[in-house]
């Protein structure tokens, strides 16, 4: 069965969080700190725990502090109901029906769902569920194991009280008996009770709750372990070890006493392994680590608590570095993923029926590992609905907003108390009655896939600014009209917005995992430099860095330079011509300067505008808004540098 909704009520922070829809698989809770996502899982845990002594709601911790005893008062007095604290929601799958037909028919039971309500104390729920009474005794009365004349008395009978007198009356067979049994049952409670906690929440996955707390210390006194299990109160961190020993096919109680030496390296060497294999699968941060596990006798110099009995010891091998460290001084990410790893690896192995909760996972884990975690998820978490917390645009899924859920509570930067009905943290599937904290990380995930998809491709070609990508794209389209060739739509053209963020840019986009970058800038003498050190210090391979300067024959060179000057002057005239105090012609202009733009720029200094300032764009614009008129205009000997360059660029294509 599936977690459909919930919804919690005077809990922490929280009178009402609103109606909270649960996705099929996974559901991400997103909202600054302090918002309540912690509490909007917590109260959702201790519903169905998998640690069943989690399973209480105590007024005095749990309750709203501001107002518990007016709540206790008004229950007391009956002046009103007691606080339903978690009201969940669950649809039935297939397997659940099959398991109620087989008892009492088809026609018992024929919801879809079932709600289930919780309140404050130990265990403390009440269920609603629809059955049909004449339903189930027509099927019961049905057998086939019964006497004919039975089952014509039984399908007459009215009531489960008639039902069970029937039977009562007739000869006591084994199926009598068995049916007897079963109906004893049903009329101590009720059908709605027997179906619910004897077939139907028996059934019902248990939530595992994993946060920060519950990482391995990576080093545990076994006989320590053993007493607090056996006195039920294990540690937060005990459980992965746990299920480390366990994931080992090992019994803790039993490597106390172990005389195998061989058998126990043999077993604790096979679960190093495989969690090894399922670690590097999805840690890009490092491959070349192996887990490896020890145990043995406690020695006088072991850490405190450890220094009698038996203990077990959790290391990381690296194989570059030839070192070995304790589990513990690895990174707090690396300690989070492994110790939620040996957990759930564990649980799966048992084919335990859980929903996971995970609270803020991966918080330590760098944005590259975050992205790792959540393919994880999607890979290996599919069997199980999961629901998260975040704050981390890189713990949300761009592609899956569907699954988000916004948590705010517009209490904390009130400046004064708001109404209850506005009050305390509240859950939303709709970004409109969002805050901007609250959407932040929402912005953040969808910028980075705007600029991973708008602007970066398999393909990335850097440039400086928006005019040369105006140039190259219109200059290319007319270039395929006349059969030449243009520069490929493969190419995600990728403005940089100036020379001095090129070496930035290069690196953070040529560290994609494949996406093949080259470049085609602009040069002058001071940035020759900059630009060699793209190939010198192998962030680019030569031929992947070129500049317009490769094309036009010149030292020197812009996008402005593959176009004849005379013709890029008219361009320059008709965008300007109103704001020039005169028209600039080709003999105004230096011809000793080697590039037009400084060329330009020097003859304004001498010559400045009526009004404004001259730039790159606004001609690159007016080329494009005029291309039509203007495309006859250009010479051959410009569609020439400019096919020399497409050429070279598709040569760099990754195929």
């Amino acid at each position: 069965m599936k977690l459909k909704q919930y919804r919690v009520r005077e809990f922490r922070s929280i009178w009402d969080s609103g109606q909270i829809e649960v996705d099929n698989q996974t559901t991400c809770f997103v909202g600054k700190n302090e918002a309540g996502k912690t509490t909007v899982l917590t109260a959702l845990y201790r519903t169905n725990p998998i640690r069943k002594a989690d399973a209480v709601f105590d007024e005095t911790y749990d309750y709203p502090k501001r107002e518990v005893e007016d709540y206790r008062f008004a229950v007391e007095n009956g002046e009103r109901e007691k606080a339903v604290v978690v009201e969940c929601t669950y649809e039935m799958e297939t397997a659940d029906f099959r398991v109620i037909e087989d008892v009492f028919g088809p026609e018992a039971f024929t919801d879809k769902t079932f709600r289930r309500e919780t309140y404050y104390g130990k265990s403390n729920s009440r269920a609603f569920l629809s059955v049909s009474e004449s339903g189930a005794r027509k099927h019961l009365s049905a057998n086939p194991a019964l006497p004919d004349d039975l089952r014509t008395k039984l399908s007459a009978a009215k009531t489960w009280d008639d039902f069970g007198a029937e039977l009562d009356a007739s000869e006591a067979t084994e199926a009598v008996l068995a049916l007897k049994n079963l109906v004893t049952k049903v009329r101590e409670n009720g059908l709605r009770s027997y179906i619910f906690f004897s077939l139907i929440w028996p059934r019902a996955p248990k939530f595992l709750y994993f946060d920060e707390y519950y990482q391995m210390e990576g080093q545990a006194n076994l006989n320590s372990l053993i007493a607090r299990e056996e006195d039920d109160k294990l540690l937060d961190s005990d459980y992965p070890l746990i299920g480390l020993i366990n994931l080992a096919r090992l019994d803790h109680r039993k490597l106390v006493a172990t005389n195998n030496t061989v058998e126990l390296k043999n077993k604790l060497q096979g679960a190093g392994n495989h969690l090894t294999q399922r670690i590097v699968k999805y840690w890009s941060q490092n491959r070349h680590i192996q887990m490896r596990f020890d145990v043995r006798d406690a020695k006088a110099g072991d850490p405190e608590g450890m220094q009698q009995g038996v203990n077990v010891w959790g290391e990381v091998y690296d194989s570059v570095h030839w070192a070995t460290t304790p589990l513990s001084n690895r990174s707090r990410g690396f300690v989070w993923f492994f110790s939620f790893l040996a957990w759930y690896e564990d649980v799966k192995r048992q084919g335990q029926n859980v929903i996971l909760l995970l609270d803020e996972p991966g918080l330590s884990l760098h944005g590259r590992a975050q992205a790792d975690l959540l393919r994880y998820f999607d890979a290996e978490l599919s069997g199980h609905q999961l629901l998260y917390t975040t704050h981390s645009p890189f713990m949300i899924d761009p592609t899956k907003f569907e699954r988000v859920r916004i948590v705010q509570d517009l209490g904390i930067d009130a400046p004064e108390a708001l109404p209850k009905d506005e009050d305390g943290t509240k859950v939303l599937a709709d970004v409109f009655d969002a805050t901007d904290d609250s959407l932040f990380p929402l912005q953040g995930a969808l910028g980075y896939e705007i600029q991973q998809t708008l602007f970066v491709g398999p393909n990335s070609l850097i440039v400086e600014g928006v005019a040369d990508m105006l140039y190259l794209r219109s200059v290319s389209a007319q270039m395929e009209r006349e059969g030449r060739e243009g520069l490929s739509e493969q190419w995600v053209i990728t403005p940089v917005g100036g020379s001095g963020k090129v070496p930035t840019f290069v690196a953070l986009l040529g560290s994609q995992k494949g996406v093949n970058v080259a470049t085609l800038l602009d040069i002058q003498n001071s940035d020759k430099q900059l630009i060699e050190d793209l190939y010198k210090k192998n962030l680019l391979t030569k031929k992947q860095v070129s500049t317009y300067a490769d094309f036009t024959g010149t030292a020197e060179a812009d996008v402005e330079d593959m176009f004849d000057r005379s013709f890029y002057i008219e361009l320059v005239n008709g965008e300007y011509g109103k704001q020039l105090t005169s028209k600039i012609t080709l003999a105004k202009l230096n011809q000793n300067v080697p590039r037009t733009l400084r060329a330009i720029d020097a003859w304004l200094a001498d010559h400045p505008m009526k009004s404004g300032s001259f730039g790159h764009y606004r001609p690159a614009r007016y080329f494009t808004e005029q291309l039509a008129t203007l495309w006859p205009k250009v010479s051959n000997e410009t569609k020439d540098r400019f096919e020399a360059a497409f050429k070279h660029l598709n040569g760099l294509l990754r195929k």
